[in-house]
């Protein structure tokens, strides 16, 4: 538990609006990185997972697969926007469990404390026991060469884990 502590405590440093820099007028942080959460809720068995994206960075992946302008989690977010957020989060972030992949339910969405990112909330559901996690993320991947992707889980009988994502190793597992 303190290592998730503190790689979320420097995470959340790194992350911080006084810590981003950029030379561009265009691109809002000069590093490319998301976060998730997974925990293993055994009383509900299901995975319940959260989500930490940059705005500026999920709406330049939905403009490249042609979803441009759905200005995500503002008043002037468009009808279709949430439908384009959750089929690029189905296509970019998979998941096996025990050697079976599991689709996600998408619960919902809301902005980050800053405003700089969003906080998407997925869950798997039915999952009686949890003895190895395979996540497959690629989210961001494509249209950033530096993208990582860093994903903490919590597992059964408080075992932790902890993955990095990036581009050319996308997938990893996790055994408990």
């Amino acid at each position: 538990m303190k290592r998730i502590l503190i790689i979320s405590s420097l995470l959340a440093g790194l992350l911080a609006p006084g810590n981003v820099a950029s030379s561009e007028a265009t691109e809002y942080h000069a590093f490319h990185i998301s976060k998730c959460l997974i925990d293993y809720n055994e009383a509900e068995q299901a995975l319940q997972i959260s989500m930490h994206l940059f705005l500026d960075d999920l709406e330049e992946a939905l403009r490249r697969q042609g979803a441009d302008k759905l200005f995500l989690c503002t008043p002037k977010e468009t009808s279709d926007a949430e439908a384009h957020l959750v089929a690029y989060l189905k296509q970019h972030f998979r998941l096996r469990v025990n050697g079976k992949e599991r689709a996600f339910t998408f619960i919902g969405k809301e902005t980050s404390e800053d405003l700089a990112a969003v906080w998407c909330y997925l869950e798997v559901p039915g999952v009686q026991s949890l003895q190895e996690l395979e996540v497959a993320n690629d989210l961001l991947m494509e249209a950033y060469e530096d993208q990582k992707n860093v994903v903490s889980i919590n597992g059964p009988g408080h075992k932790q884990g902890m993955l990095l994502l990036q581009k050319g190793n996308s997938s990893k597992k996790a055994s408990f």
